[in-house]
């Protein structure tokens, strides 16, 4: 190939892959195994002590797995990559990195239920703190700095409601504080939005989702990067102090711009063990084959439906960033030209109940936990994904009572629309 750089389509189907060298098998096999072999006691010790790259044992990295974290490395534009057993491991995995007990974290208000439950509640047993700040008030992320703030955490399409986060404006908050910024972009996929290219330090992913895309294999991932120096002001002395276990290492010193993911790996994968299973990287690496083909889809036919469901009379008001009036609308078109995404939200005029019997009556759409998926997807959060939240925090993080939350798949739009049009007229 030429030296010119290849395409977005053309790194979704190529990027970390080549032929197997032994067998010479075009696509990537999955390597089922739980461990290597050596080439001697001195090749054993190198890999060991960090002096070499290779495969130990699968909990610490595998080949599958290995062409899972290039290939969205490359699409991320990040240096490397490290996949784990889900999005929420991939998130504990990063805090461990950067966090000491006692130590504090910014995040933006609208998150995924799961999230928020997991900084809240989950953490507090780490000794981690979580503040939180307003997305659309980003004078409140400055506002949560302290001494004890250690990153901030943001979605760049947010769950459930679909709003766009302005990435650059709290990336400027994180440079001025001397931290991390990390995104989770889920929502978009760096098909819609390369959260790197707008000033983003760590990503992380729910592989489980539109990466993954078929709702059959769980998964998380966290790229790198590159971007941050981490032995700057004594800030993280996971990366920046000699690691024991690795007769006095630093790591960022040896590793460089990859220190990162080199640390989630030997000190964050090796001793938590949320490992990946190989199978399920080699089911989502071929999902991510045919990203730019079904994230396309997805946005055309949840522009559609938006559009439909604005017009509806059942229908309170509906949040999709796509739509020209919707709030978010300018901060699409700066991020994620393509298509605001395939999860938004709307709410019934009906309340709560309206909510819950819709879900019930819908026949094409699953109701189920979950996004992403090449099929169509509803659910009712208040009384499920956000029902540990009080009604107030609900209704902040985009989840109130008359809520209902759309993933919208890759089927015929005529068809959602006609099952949606049936269930609301019911």
């Amino acid at each position: 190939m030429s030296d010119r750089l290849p395409g977005f389509s053309t790194l979704a189907v190529h990027a970390g892959a080549q032929p197997d060298p032994t067998t010479g098998a075009r696509a990537t096999p999955i390597y089922q195994t739980t461990s290597f072999v050596f080439n001697d006691a001195d090749h054993a010790a190198s890999l060991f002590g960090l002096q070499a790259f290779g495969n130990i044992y699968t909990r610490i990295g595998n080949p599958t797995n290995a062409v899972l974290e290039e290939r969205v490395a490359a699409l991320e534009g990040g240096t490397a990559a490290l996949a784990v057993a889900s999005g929420h491991a991939a998130q504990v995995v990063v805090l461990q990195q950067l966090l000491q007990p006692g130590d504090e974290f910014i995040a933006a208000r609208k998150l995924y239920g799961g999230s928020i439950n997991q900084f809240t509640h989950a953490f507090k047993s780490f000794g981690w703190n979580v503040v939180w700040a307003d997305p659309d008030d980003i004078a409140s992320f400055e506002r949560a700095v302290t001494p004890r703030t250690k990153a901030i955490f943001i979605e760049s399409i947010a769950n459930p409601a679909g709003s766009i986060t302005d990435i650059e404006a709290i990336s400027t908050v994180a440079r001025k504080a001397g931290v991390p910024l990390i995104v989770d972009n889920t929502l978009a996929s760096p098909y819609l939005i390369r959260p790197i290219d707008h000033g983003a330090d760590i990503v992380v992913h729910s592989l489980t989702k539109f990466l993954g895309g078929h709702g059959n294999s769980l998964g998380g991932i966290i790229v790198d990067a590159g971007t941050f120096d981490w032995s700057t002001g004594g800030k993280y002395p996971m990366l920046s102090e000699p690691r024991p276990e690795y007769h006095g290492i630093r790591l960022q010193e040896t590793f460089g711009n990859f220190a990162f993911a080199i640390a989630c790996r030997v000190l964050g994968l090796r001793d938590l063990g949320p490992a990946l299973s190989p199978f399920n990287a080699f089911m989502i690496l071929t999902g991510i084959e045919t990203l730019p083909l079904r994230m396309q889809k997805h946005c055309d036919n949840a522009k559609a439906v938006a559009e439909f469901l604005a017009g509806h009379p059942a229908v309170a008001s509906v949040s999709y960033a796509g739509l020209p009036s919707d709030k978010y609308n300018q901060l699409a078109r700066k991020y994620a030209p393509r298509g605001a995404g395939a999860v938004f939200t709307f709410s019934l005029k009906g309340g709560y109940d309206a909510g819950v019997s819709l879900v019930s009556k819908l026949q094409l759409f699953s109701h189920l936990a979950n996004v992403g998926d090449t099929r169509s997807l509803v659910i009712h959060p208040a009384s499920t994904t956000h029902s540990q939240l009080d009604d107030a925090a609900k209704v902040k993080s985009g989840a109130g009572p008359d809520v209902v939350r759309l993933s919208i798949g890759i089927e015929d739009k005529e068809d959602l629309i006609a099952d949606l049009e049936q269930a609301l007229g019911a």
